[in-house]
């Protein structure tokens, strides 16, 4: 996964300020960084089901082999078919992906929010580096080269899944898993978590930098702190998964999502290097607090991947819908002003969350 993601999170970065060299304007943006998520919102489902059947090792070689040609594509992207075939490959590849590790990860559940928060860590390595080290090389080779270059590291996926233990599958379950069903109270929030973070934040940030200093330091700048997004799940989810371990991961999960919120408040009101790193370091700790909720409430001979394929679903359609729809309101509705938005509705889905709970 940490190699997966490579081409992905340098691609939100880049993208949005290089548009015009990858033959895209400003509305293309915001839908080539939401096809993935739409995929995967109708995927999940099926992708579980095939999990359940084949192994997670074979659905591992998979998408690693797919994950190594969609961030070759990006590199030789010159219009929006190139680059939504590449998007839409990707979004299987990550759906695929979350399903496989957290399996591993939630055989324990009386330990799932320490692996779930482990792995998490692991997996954003490679995302940090590509957002640090990928966006001065956007400045060195240009910013589709760059993709062709982060396609060589990636490879390096295909004999890692390749030594993954032979035969090891899923637990069986009663029914066929379904990724569009009504959401739960959870689903919610998660919802809401992916519209603010991984759409109204990852599109409008480099733009926010750019009002006051070049594109290049703008999307440096920018880096950086998407490049913070994957560094706080390396170092909150694990913790946050500890602890939830220990003390109950509802509550650890109510002061996350309370913290996630003022995050977004302080890039409302002005703060933005504050309030975005706040609001990163605990959507991080969030990555591992939901799936170890829902370890948690269910029985010991009860399948998980169906709740966490939910959750997964609901979490990217709101992870869809954030750039496509951000994309079309910066022409109308300033970026603190969606982020002040966001933080209103964290603060409803909170509540209707712990009424329900």
């Amino acid at each position: 996964m940490s190699l997966a993601l490579l081409g992905d999170a340098l691609l939100y970065a880049v993208l949005p300020a290089y548009a015009e060299h990858f033959g895209l304007t400003l509305p293309w943006v915001g839908v080539m960084l939401s096809a993935n998520r739409i995929i995967r919102v109708f995927a999940y489902g099926a992708l579980a089901n095939l999990t359940h059947t084949l192994g997670v090792r074979k659905m591992c070689i998979g998408a690693a082999i797919v994950a190594t040609l969609s961030t070759a594509l990006y590199g030789i992207s010159n219009g929006p078919v190139t680059m939504l075939l590449a998007r839409i490959l990707w979004g299987l590849t990550y759906a695929t992906l979350v399903l496989v590790t957290l399996s591993y990860a939630i055989e324990s559940r009386q330990s799932a929010g320490t692996r779930v928060g482990v792995g998490q860590a692991i997996q954003r390595i490679g995302p940090i580096l590509a957002l640090l080290c990928g966006a001065w090389l956007v400045g060195q080779v240009g910013p589709t080269t760059v993709f062709l270059i982060l396609a060589v590291p990636t490879a390096l996926a295909i004999p890692i899944a390749l030594a993954l233990p032979i035969g090891t599958k899923a637990k069986p379950r009663q029914r066929k898993t379904s990724s569009l069903v009504k959401p739960t109270p959870i689903d919610v929030l998660f919802f809401l978590q992916g519209y603010g973070v991984d759409g109204v934040f990852a599109v409008s940030i480099t733009l926010i930098f750019a009002r006051e200093s070049s594109l290049s330091v703008a999307v440096m700048s920018g880096g950086a702190l998407l490049a913070m997004r994957h560094f706080g799940e390396a170092i909150a989810a694990p913790l946050s998964g500890w602890i939830a371990d220990r003390h109950g991961a509802r509550r650890v999960f109510v002061i996350a999502a309370v913290l996630t919120m003022l995050g977004f408040a302080g890039v409302a009101i002005g703060f933005t290097i504050t309030g975005a790193l706040v609001m990163l370091l605990f959507r991080g700790a969030l990555a591992s607090l939901g799936p170890a909720v829902i370890a948690q409430s269910l029985k010991p001979d009860e399948d998980a991947l169906g709740p966490i394929a939910r959750m997964q679903t609901w979490r990217d359609i709101g992870a869809s819908c954030g750039p496509l729809v951000t994309g079309f309101l910066l022409l109308f509705v300033s970026a603190e002003w969606q982020h002040g938005i966001v933080a209103v509705l964290l603060a409803a889905g909170l509540v209707y969350w712990v009424r329900r709970a």
